[in-house]
Parts: structure tokens; sequence; C-alpha cells
């Protein structure tokens, strides 16, 4: 999206505000939940996808339980990374490995064009998971239905203290099917229609946990935050 586009979007909604009256609306809170795993009902919201729709054997759970004190609930996202792949299945795969939990769509859009960054409140396992958020599709061709996606790094460290990782919406790179759009875009944050936590057996940032095997993220919430 060109820097153009998004200003001019950005002073529409703020137009409207002011022709509406509400000014406190003009500036937002400095963060606004966007997922809050704290309650079994959440699990409506999301649903799990992995290479066995491919023919890989990679699996994955989304659970919600107890923190231990009884008072509280987080949202637990675990399973097993394979890179095998069932003999003679139909999908010509190039890789397998990989596991991610997606929200459904939004109604409508959310809007977070008064916001700069996500942050994320998790307790991990080492591993490094993907951040992915999803917009209104403009930048793909006409009539295509996927959303477009932008993606960015979550580096998990392997402790049992809470790490909120808070990535800048400028951190989060155009992608297609993974792989990066090389191309100067940027992402329009009043068109959102969903997110997804994903992970892949190889790749991510260097020390990070890697290979197949088990994995295991504690997920609390999942904010927007306004740093600036």
């Amino acid at each position: 999206m060109s820097r153009f586009r998004s200003l001019l979007q950005a002073s529409l909604n703020a137009t409207r505000k002011v022709l509406a009256g509400n000014i406190e609306d003009l500036i937002p809170p400095s963060e606004r939940y966007i997922f809050n795993f704290s309650s079994k009902d959440e699990l409506k919201n999301w649903h799990l996808y992995s290479d066995s729709e491919y023919g890989g054997l990679s699996s994955a759970a989304l659970e919600i339980k107890d923190t231990g004190n009884g008072s509280t609930s987080v949202g637990v996202f675990s399973g097993n990374l394979s890179l095998d792949v069932i003999e003679g299945s139909k999908w010509n795969m190039t890789r397998s490995g990989f596991c991610g939990m997606r929200s459904k769509k939004f109604d409508g859009f959310i809007d977070l064009d008064g916001y700069d960054t996500i942050a994320l409140k998790l307790k991990g396992d080492g591993r490094c998971y993907i951040s992915t958020i999803y917009t209104e599709n403009w930048v793909n061709s006409p009539g295509q239905d996927e959303d477009n996606s932008w993606q960015a790094f979550v580096s998990v460290p392997k402790d049992n203290n809470w790490y909120i990782a808070k990535i800048p919406l400028t951190r989060y790179a155009p992608t297609w099917r993974g792989n990066i759009i090389n191309a100067r875009m940027e992402m329009n944050p009043a068109r959102i229609v969903g997110m997804s936590l994903s992970v892949n057996a190889e790749g991510g940032v260097p020390g990070a946990k890697s290979g197949p095997g088990d994995f295991e993220v504690k997920v609390d919430w999942i904010k927007a935050l306004r740093m600036q």
C-alpha cells in the first residue's frame, strides 16, 4: 500500500469521527485487546491448520487451561512438527513441518489505524514462532480469495516466565504463501481481517530452537499498542 493511500485513509477516518462529534475518538486508548484467552469461548474464534492437510504428518492442538491458581486461564498452542510425508500422497509437497492457529475472519474489519505495535504475552519453549496479520485483499490479483498476509518472527525464550513480545507494524513483511514479496508496500491497519500464530520446523531467527519434534507456547493475550 502506498504511503499516500495510507495517509488518505487515516485522514478520512479522522474526518468521519469529527463530523460525528466524537472528538475523544481521535485519540484512542494506548492499548486495545484483540484476543484474550481467559475463557474457553475464545476457542470458537480460532481454527488449526498444518501440513497434514497436504500429506504431512505434523499435528496441532489449541486448548484453554488453568494457570494453576484457579483464577485465570490461558491458551496453549501445542503439537508435533514432522518432516515426513505420507507415502503416495497426491500432494506434491515441497516442504513439511509446519502448524498454525488462525483466527476466524472478523465480522467486518478490525481498525487499528491509531496503533503502531502488536503485543503478545507468551510463555514458550525456545522456538521461533510467526505472527501473521491478514488484511483486505487488494495486493493480489482481483478475484482471488486469499487475504494479504504480513508476517514477523517472534522468538519466545524457554523459561517459566511470561514474555511480552512487542512487534512494530513496520516490522511485518508482506508475504505470499510464506515467501516475502520483494516490493515496497505498506500495510493498511484499518482493514485487518484476521491474525495467526504459526511455527515451522526449519528457519526462524538465529539461536532459536528448531527442527522436528514437540512444540508448546502459552498465549495469555494479543493486544494493539500505541507506542509513539
